[in-house]
């Protein structure tokens, strides 16, 4: 027996609504979940004895079961007759207190003011199956129905899947009518399965739309989200951010009904999100692996990389991860990166909290009450200390912060935010700087300062170890210097270095420090970088190395246009990135590589070994 309707406009007919309870009988349809299902939203919005009117009531069980714990005042209306006289016969005698009235809902009899709920479930989504002119006129009508009849201070609760058109439409109504607007997240993705679209499933939505007294030229809106695993409402800016957030939820049970059907979905990453701030707070990937043979126990597991340590490729780039879930040998395996401006306080925390959450990722075909591992690195969560957060005009939100080693080791980094996964600069801290080290510094300086002195970070000079080069192409740039001539020669003759980009000044200060005859000039374009350089890397100037602020790009080409006496440099090192990722070419930017560009660089060099002495990283 076919029930669907031939288009979606029959949705918003009474002969079809007739025809469709004739046809299905007495047995309950129920849109969108049973009681059992909605029961938390529903109590949590309606009290006991409050008057409740439900729109579009069907055949659904809802208001019996609402009814039987104790709401007893319920007017249930609809427009088929059929369904009204059956459910009529059906609660005559067990439930003699609750009314069923056929009543078209878009021009309702009752008077103003005469109930404090009005409880919607589908019904809004079956009337607004389109955007033409004539449906939205009919859901004006039924809306201004609905805040006719509620009092104020009440609530207008419909359940819904929260289309974009519907949310929009809904959203907009009522925040215009200045009415408080919250959208609740009542069913999981695996709960809710959309019977339309067996292939595609939906989470369930409340909007629960709180009617306020008319304030004459108030601007005030209100607009909140409060997901399942949030204890609070989120307040939102705008509707636009609110339908954002919505469609960021339908995106997340999409992806995990997904997963569950062994869908291969590429690289598959996640944000999860506090649920008081809405601020990121872990970042999951979901790496499968098809060529580990399935057993009973390789299915699932769950790896938590310890802070600090997101940017190695092990764990930052997808090869690595790859690499890492056949090494621990599972199906799926999840890796959790930590995010810095969050506090964590063990692993079982960070276990408790997302047992759940990550449940919901897991592969089809894992056997139900699967203890599904939580793997690390030393059974630890790392150590992420953030010692200074600024802001540069040129290169934007930046973070400078200590990180614990797989050595235990302490290194400084430092941080663009707006590329989160990648080191900017970083330098080794010497050993006596451990965590406990700089706290019991910091306890000690405070006692010694007056009391209105301001909190001064660690001298750099006493904590970094500048002898030590932390990123690679820093070490092949160095040993680079081979090339020129002897090697042995480097220490006892002249060395003239043009060093573009500046960062942590870990590279000019590393040549400066081991080789005594060299002069260095570095070039850097962000001023914002030589301060952070000197005051967190240990970076200082001296007679023999000077830093020019700069656009390298400029700076090179003005050298090359001063003729005769412009000068010479055995050896020119570019540690540049671009700003703009969707360039594909990090570093250096691509007007470094050009051909005319090239040719100043070319000039500027000494003639001896021309090829040799253009390192480029």
């Amino acid at each position: 027996m076919n029930l669907l309707p031939k288009s979606s406009r029959e949705f918003g007919s009474v002969d079809y609504w007739e025809k469709f309870f004739q046809q299905r009988g007495k047995k309950a349809f129920e849109w969108y979940g049973t009681y059992l299902e909605l029961c938390g939203v529903l109590h949590k919005y309606i009290k006991p004895r409050e008057k409740v009117l439900v729109i579009g009531c069907g055949n659904s069980e809802l208001s019996e079961q609402l009814y039987d714990v104790g709401y007893r005042d319920i007017v249930n209306i609809d427009i088929s007759e059929v369904v009204i006289k059956q459910m009529k016969e059906c609660n005559a005698t067990r439930r003699p207190q609750m009314s069923f009235l056929k009543m078209d809902m878009t021009q309702m009899e009752f008077p103003d003011a005469s109930f404090q709920v009005v409880l919607d479930k589908g019904t809004l989504d079956a009337v607004l199956t389109d955007e033409e002119e004539k449906t939205l006129q009919q859901v004006d009508r039924m809306l201004a129905e609905v805040g006719r009849v509620l009092q104020v201070g009440g609530r207008y609760l419909c359940i819904s899947l929260a289309q974009a058109h519907i949310l929009k439409k809904a959203v907009g109504h009522f925040s215009r009518e200045g009415w408080m607007v919250r959208v609740h997240q009542v069913a999981n993705s695996q709960d809710q399965v959309l019977e339309a679209e067996p292939q595609f499933s939906l989470p369930v939505f409340a909007f629960i739309m709180t009617k306020f007294r008319p304030v004459p030229g108030s601007a005030l809106q209100i607009f909140e989200l409060c997901a399942q695993e949030q204890r609070k409402p989120v307040r939102l800016e705008s509707a636009e951010r609110l339908a954002e957030a919505v469609q960021e939820r339908q995106q997340y049970a999409w992806l995990c009904s997904q997963l569950r059907r062994k869908a291969r979905l590429g690289s598959v990453s996640l944000d999860l999100c506090d649920g008081d701030t809405g601020e990121p707070r872990y970042t999951l990937h979901v790496v499968d692996s098809p060529t580990v043979k399935p057993s009973r126990d390789n299915h699932f597991a769950i790896f938590i990389i310890p802070q600090g340590r997101e940017t190695e490729w092990l764990f930052g780039m997808d090869e690595g991860r790859k690499q890492l879930a056949a090494s621990a040998g599972f199906r799926r395996l999840i890796t959790v990166a930590l995010h810095r401006g969050q506090q964590y306080e063990s692993m079982d925390h960070i276990q408790a909290e997302l047992s759940a959450r990550v449940m919901e990722l897991a592969p089809a075909g894992m056997p139900t009450q699967q203890q599904v591992p939580f793997l690390s690195v030393g059974g630890d969560i790392g150590v992420r200390t953030v010692q200074h957060q600024d802001c540069s005009p040129l290169s934007g939100d930046y973070v400078i912060e200590d990180v614990q080693g797989d050595d235990k080791r302490y290194f400084r980094r430092l941080i663009f935010l707006s590329n989160r996964n990648v080191v900017q600069s970083e330098a080794r801290l010497l050993k006596d700087v451990s965590h406990k080290a700089q706290k019991k510094r910091k306890k000690d300086r405070k006692k010694q300062r007056p009391a209105d002195a301001e909190d001064l970070p660690a001298a750099p000079g006493q904590s970094i170890d500048k002898s030590y080069l932390c990123c690679e192409h820093h070490k092949a740039m160095i040993a680079g210097l081979a090339l020129l001539r002897n090697p042995e020669l480097l220490l006892e003759i002249p060395l003239a270095l043009l060093v573009v980009g500046l960062g942590g000044g870990s590279l000019p200060l590393f040549v400066h420090d081991h080789f005594p005859k060299s002069c260095i000039d570095a070039v850097e374009i962000d001023p914002s970088m030589l301060e952070v350089a000197t005051q967190w890397f240990g970076f200082s100037q001296s007679d023999r190395m000077k830093v020019h602020i700069a656009d390298g790009l400029d700076y090179i080409a003005s050298l090359a246009g001063g003729g005769e006496a412009r000068p010479c440099y055995d050896v020119i090192m570019f540690d540049v990135d671009s700003k703009d990722p969707t360039l594909g070419m990090s570093c250096p930017p691509p007007a470094f590589v050009e051909q005319s560009f090239l040719q100043k660089v070319k000039s500027i060099l000494t003639p001896e070994d021309m090829l040799k002495t253009v390192k480029i990283v």
